[in-house]
């Protein structure tokens, strides 16, 4: 009897941490300019683009992060299952980092359409999009593992 509650709770929490990944898969997607060499990304690794703490790709250009604004519901999802942290939490981490002069935000962009078109102009690049976003030829899609 215990082994049986034992497999059925082990199983639950495995399908919920599929349903969790599913639905990260579902709330944004990330893109990177169309010459970018990755096809795929850590959290971790996005995250430390995002934040500027990595500040190179592994082919020597400059990472240039953008977010989008910070009334989006798509970087609201993006900033809680990436950094694990809310926007205003990121918004208060980036305040220190200006006032102690470590380093400026990320670009802004308004939209969906504005960080497409921000991305494939700038070979270093990355952001990230609603999941129904339209990406061109400019961008493409970088898968999250792990």
């Amino acid at each position: 009897m215990k082994r049986t509650v034992l497999l059925a709770a082990i199983l639950t929490l495995l399908i919920a941490g599929w349903s969790i990944k599913a639905q990260v898969a579902n709330d944004f997607v990330v893109i990177v300019h169309a010459d970018n060499p990755i096809t795929e990304i850590s959290k971790s690794e996005l995250s430390g683009y995002l934040l500027k703490k990595k500040t190179k790709w592994d082919n020597g250009v400059s990472v240039e992060p953008a977010d989008l604004e910070s009334s989006s519901d798509v970087r609201a999802a993006l900033s809680e299952a990436v950094h694990g942290r809310t926007v205003a939490s990121i918004k208060n981490y980036w305040q220190r980092q200006i006032f102690s002069g470590r380093g400026v935000p990320p670009k802004e962009v308004k939209s969906d359409s504005e960080m497409v078109t921000h991305v494939s102009g700038d070979a270093g690049a990355i952001g990230y999009v609603g999941p129904n976003t339209r990406l061109g030829n400019g961008v493409k899609r970088v898968r999250i593992v792990g």
